[in-house]
């Protein structure tokens, strides 16, 4: 008998075997799954209550927290589509997404109520639903978010699911464009949920610690994945790294998600050397390539087991995991961080991935050098954009979804990034690696963070400048890190100039805002996202 593929159903499997283990710590508040799903349920009716029924639209602008992850399920399981907000946009990108999404309601927390009283005469319904915060005020006509949930006191029987139906719609990050909505269904939420599980080994005794913004391609899969197996969601409002060193000893955290700017943020953090983290957690990272230089300070000053795995939204997000194997432990601690660094080989549950010349389509040779561009299709790719047919024909062609990132295979099939077709520095006719650069310049100990971008240059076009946040202290000068990366590259490869910044352009989920970067050196054809 057919069964849809659902990540909803994985509630009633935690409350049916788990129905007293807490399911979510926030700050001081815990709730059992039993709680949790009762919670969830009252939303259900609530917004039944309130008009919303299957297939409408409901947006949701809310932090880590308990809040946070009702909405999911209460949303989702009424057969409506979530469409989550990152709360770091200006008032005019939420408006757009809010009218372009169709959604019929606002569910938001107080302390990001600023721009909806700018646009909230603008907006397409007046049901907005705030969720009190301490110290937080707001002018809007709003209904308080626990009086909300319980006013729906008649019980429903939520409607059946299609495995294929959209779950939630979740936009991607506009910004020499409009953003656009990803349109994501129950299956593929499900897949991407079960790879999740499956290759960051998830079970029933993990406690996990929301570091990467839930909103972002729904938390990576860890709303669902966490629960299925009745595992412990931790909550955080935001990224503070002190307080994350301290929760990983007190809720005896074992996995944790997030940027490598995040992970950056932790092993820089003072605090970070008297820590002593006795769970070995498990981090997953991706959002940009990482560092080898930074997975190993990760692992050697916090003893965190990194790991490392690649996606886009458009994805669900994940496609590439970097698999670990025995023969690797034999390899030197830099020789293990190299190939941490990479994005890796397909996922058991999303389909086929692979890297194709940009002439002729073929894939690459297995060398680890001929260069392509990754595709893939499968389980997890989107149903397309969101009332977007032609940039749904862009990005998908004869069924594979183009990524727009450069890579080579490597003999073992490892797949590793080099750069963004976009980012790539094309100097005097010749290649570089905005990458390349980047991890040389993270191994020098002065270096807390580097960007490094194409700047023009009447001689070779274009030519490769860094963007460097120093270590406290430091004193290193321009052309000293400029010789550094000579004595580790070809001379044309290295930085033609360093400039020293106090932080970078970063977004919600830690990703560096390249395009920010660029803003300030090109006003032509490379000003590009």
């Amino acid at each position: 008998m057919f069964s849809p593929l659902t990540p909803l159903d994985w509630k009633r499997r935690a409350v049916k075997y788990y129905p007293e283990k807490v399911a979510v710590i926030d700050g001081e508040k815990e709730f059992t799954y039993k709680q949790f799903s009762q919670r969830a349920d009252q939303l259900s009716y609530s917004l039944y209550k309130a008009g919303i029924r299957k297939g409408d639209h409901v947006a949701v602008m809310l932090p880590n927290t308990h809040y946070m992850l009702e909405c999911f399920y209460g949303i989702c399981q009424l057969g409506a589509v979530m469409v989550p907000l990152n709360y770091r946009l200006n008032a005019e990108d939420i408006e757009y997404i809010i009218k372009h999404s169709d959604s019929k309601m606002l569910i938001v927390d107080a302390e990001f109520t600023g721009p909806i009283e700018k646009i909230a005469e603008n907006l397409p319904f007046d049901q907005i639903v705030v969720v009190a915060v301490a110290g937080h005020s707001h002018t809007l006509k709003a209904k308080d978010y626990e009086d909300f949930i319980t006013a729906g006191t008649e019980v429903i029987e939520f409607p059946e699911i299609d495995e294929n139906q959209l779950l939630t719609l979740n936009y991607t990050s506009g910004t020499t464009s409009k953003p656009k909505g990803v349109m994501l269904t129950h299956r593929g939420n499900y897949l991407n949920a079960a790879n999740f599980m499956y290759h960051l080994n998830v079970n029933h005794d993990d406690v996990y610690l929301h570091t990467l913004p839930m909103f972002h391609a729904n938390g990576w899969g860890g709303v669902w994945a966490l629960t299925a197996v009745g595992a412990t969601h931790i909550c955080l409002r935001k990224v503070d790294p002190p307080l994350i060193l301290d929760l990983f000893e007190k809720h005896k955290i074992s996995l944790l998600c997030g940027a490598p700017t995040v992970v950056n943020m932790l092993v820089n953090e003072p605090k970070a050397k008297d820590v002593k983290i006795t769970t070995n957690p498990r981090m997953a990272t991706a959002g940009a390539p990482p560092a080898a230089a930074l997975i190993a300070k990760a692992q050697s000053i916090l003893g965190l087991n990194m790991m490392h795995v690649y996606g886009l939204t458009e994805t669900s997000p994940f496609i590439l995991y970097c698999e670990w194997k025995k023969e690797f432990n034999d390899l030197t601690v830099d020789e293990q961080s190299t190939i941490k660094a990479r994005q890796g080989i397909e996922l058991a549950f999303n389909g086929e991935t692979k890297v194709v010349n940009q002439e002729d389509g073929k894939e690459v040779e297995w060398n680890g050098k001929e260069l392509g561009e990754i595709i893939t299709r499968g389980n997890v790719v989107m149903e397309g954009y969101y009332k977007d047919p032609e940039k749904t024909v862009e990005a998908i062609k004869d069924g594979w979804f183009y990524t727009g990132d450069l890579a080579v295979t490597y003999p073992d099939g490892y797949i590793e990034i080099q750069d963004r077709i976009k980012d790539m520095i094309i100097s005097g006719g010749e290649n570089i690696s905005s990458t390349e650069i980047e991890g040389v310049l993270y191994k020098h100990p002065d270096i807390l963070e580097v960007a490094v971008i194409a700047v023009p240059d009447e001689k070779w076009g274009e030519v490769p400048k860094a963007v460097v946040v120093l270590q406290p202290e430091s004193s290193i000068t321009e052309q000293e890190l400029i010789d550094y990366c000579r004595s580790k590259m070809a001379h044309f490869k290295a930085p033609k100039a360093v400039d020293f910044v106090e932080a970078l352009p970063k977004t919600a989920t830690g990703k560096l805002q390249i395009f920010r970067l660029r803003e300030m050196y090109w006003n032509g054809p490379k000003k590009i996202n």
